[in-house]
């Protein structure tokens, strides 16, 4: 009995020394380990620790780095990672789908920590694999562009990381940017955001010394680091799902405002579907065309939205609403 309760202490031990080993470019030391595990309630010495990592690291995906004392010790990059328990054909498919759409909008440490679950997943869905009809899935399905589709704009190498980094640990940031007139300056900014727009992404921030938001193309930045270690108090009068609302990624202010316009029947149709605000209105007017009410957030997109329509809209108002 005292010899099973040792090989299952053992084989525990294993687990959660396997579980604690990141994956490349991140290592981690014998001394490292054995003080997690300490902390964690395993009570073995450092020697057990270096014998179980000298152990794995013979038979498992586990690279030894031994060019310097202490040695180091992570996963291969491409490594079969261990998932107790496994993932199934359903979560694997959910898994790959996020992986695609999150990539840009979260910081680089949360993604590589999920790093051994997208391999995994990516496997379970190998042609040679069980999930055929998960594996079918994202050639189904399809996001499609509203507007003509465009390339995402190259980003220099490093940038979003340390920016997406800098945004979680609210931590200030030190940028070398250009702004669309060619115009370059050096800018300490307090990262509040970062959204995606199309194939943009624009990182939300307040300039030092300023209380008013601006928001920043990632593809014009040209440098990134942190401006400080020390994190800043979170603004509490900002949220970004307001930001959005006032218009602001829209080139507006916020400002609130009663839209007329009238519409070839045929042209707007589309808005009796997918109408422009909850308290729209359709009016049947002579000569095939349609008057459409709505409330709207007044910006630059929404006027270039109806000069889209061309000779199809005429008789814009815009009423302010107070």
């Amino acid at each position: 009995m005292a010899k099973r309760s040792s090989t299952l202490e053992t084989t525990l031990l294993a687990l959660e020394m396997l579980r604690r080993i990141p994956r490349a470019p991140r290592s981690i030391t014998a001394g490292e380990l054995h003080a997690q595990l300490v902390a964690s309630g395993f009570e073995r010495d450092l020697r057990t620790i270096q014998r179980q990592l000298d152990m794995l690291s013979t038979h498992l995906g586990i690279e030894r780095d031994d060019g310097s004392a202490p040695y180091r010790y992570r996963w291969l990059p491409h490594a079969r990672p261990l998932a107790i328990p496994h993932l199934s054909p359903q979560e694997s498919l959910l898994l790959k789908l996020a992986e695609e759409h999150l990539r840009p909008l979260l910081p680089a440490h949360l993604m590589k920590s999920m790093e051994g679950f997208f391999v995994q997943a990516r496997h379970n869905l190998e042609p040679d694999g069980n999930a055929r009809l998960e594996r079918e899935w994202p050639s189904k399905i399809r996001t499609v562009a509203t507007s003509q589709p465009l390339l995402p704009p190259k980003i220099v190498p490093g940038v979003l990381e340390t920016v997406s980094e800098a945004l979680y640990h609210n931590h200030w940031l030190r940028l070398d940017y250009k702004n669309a007139a060619g115009r370059r300056t050096t800018v300490e900014v307090m990262p509040l955001g970062l959204a995606q727009q199309g194939p943009r992404l624009y990182l939300v921030c307040r300039y030092r010394g300023f209380d008013n938001e601006r928001s920043l193309a990632l593809h014009r930045i040209l440098s990134a680091g942190q401006a400080s270690t020390i994190p800043f108090d979170r603004p509490r009068d900002f949220d970004l799902a307001q930001y959005d609302a006032d218009g602001r990624f829209r080139f507006g202010e916020g400002a609130l405002v009663r839209l007329r316009f009238r519409i070839d029947r045929r042209t707007g149709h589309h808005l009796r579907e997918t109408p422009l605000s909850k308290d729209q209105t359709v009016t049947e007017c002579d000569g095939d065309r349609l008057e459409i009410a709505a409330t709207v957030v007044d910006s630059a997109m929404l006027d270039q939205w109806l000069k889209g329509f061309g000779d199809a809209v005429d008789g814009v108002q815009k009423e302010a609403v107070a």
